[in-house]
């Protein structure tokens, strides 16, 4: 069962909801690890403190502030729980606002919450309120040694929780968003027929991450003495006409024909082979045996 990240009562008026959160999403990668290439040993970053010239073990770890160049204030466990404000017991619902106002790009990170037994009534009450005014409710919780401002709304029959980047931290660029290019109504035209043709209805199952399923294939190529060799990518002509550009995309897509795309197709060969792009060894292990890898979902 998955561990959760924070636990507390939810509280909106007088209601209060002792729920659960869990992380809602984690990034699925291969991990690369850092070898030596000499005997392909996995390498370990210890750590080493100059001022006693030797290495030291995680036990010996402190935190501090570095107030001054190469001077310290350390700060000890039970001084953070000191300061931890009500928000790390306590997640109070300060104000709700429309789902609509809320641009996605204050999306941060997701957690799933989950009530406990006692809690369930007051959980759904607020869940069949969210979901039926189309509002969100904006708390602040601490975790982690922060206090965190998130959003809460309805999703799936439960409650999902963003946390908020915060508005300084939205990046502003002086280019961006400038409308300083003329577009005729034929472009628009032309335009919204290609989003028409490609309109689809949202399977997020349908989309993958293509560069790990290829780390993967590399890998179990690799494992049985094998490489990968790439088609040669096909050349894009550079966009001179944007009109024809736009019909020509439509054309092609009107035909149930999708635009081509830019990656290049893999093909596993023999090692050794007049096919390899390259002759590659096998995978080598060193003295540690067969590595171990994680398949790309």
């Amino acid at each position: 069962m998955a561990s959760s990240v924070w636990k507390g009562m939810l509280t909106f008026g007088l209601v209060s909801i002792p729920i659960k959160l869990f992380t809602a999403a984690r990034s699925k990668r291969i991990a690369l690890h850092q070898l030596h290439k000499e005997c392909n040993t996995r390498l370990k970053q210890p750590l080493f403190c100059p001022h006693c010239n030797r290495f030291v073990d995680r036990s010996e770890v402190v935190k501090g502030y570095e107030f001054e160049k190469g001077k310290y204030v350390v700060i000890e466990p039970d001084e953070i729980k000191k300061i931890t404000p009500a928000s790390g017991h306590n997640m109070e619902i300060l104000a709700f606002v429309k789902a609509s106002a809320v641009d996605p790009i204050y999306f941060e990170t997701s957690f799933l919450s989950v009530p406990d037994s006692e809690g369930n009534k007051g959980y759904r009450l607020l869940v069949k309120a969210l979901e039926d005014t189309k509002m969100l409710g904006i708390a602040k919780v601490t975790m982690h040694q922060r206090e965190y401002t998130v959003f809460i709304r309805s999703r799936d029959n439960g409650l999902t929780l963003h946390t908020m980047y915060y508005a300084n931290e939205i990046a502003h660029l002086a280019q961006y968003g400038k409308d300083e290019v003329n577009v005729s109504p034929q472009e628009i035209k032309l335009a919204q027929q290609l989003v028409d043709t490609l309109t689809a209805h949202f399977k997020p199952e349908q989309y993958h991450d293509d560069f790990q399923v290829r780390l993967n294939a590399l890998i179990e190529a690799k494992l049985k003495g094998k490489t990968i060799a790439a088609e040669p990518e096909a050349p894009r002509a550079p966009v001179i006409d944007m009109m024809e550009a736009l019909k020509r995309s439509l054309a092609a897509t009107s035909g149930g024909k999708k635009p081509p795309k830019n990656a290049p197709k893999l093909k596993i060969v023999a090692e050794g082979s007049e096919e390899a792009a390259q002759p590659a060894a096998g995978a080598s292990t060193g003295t540690h045996g067969r590595p171990r890898r994680r398949k790309a979902s």
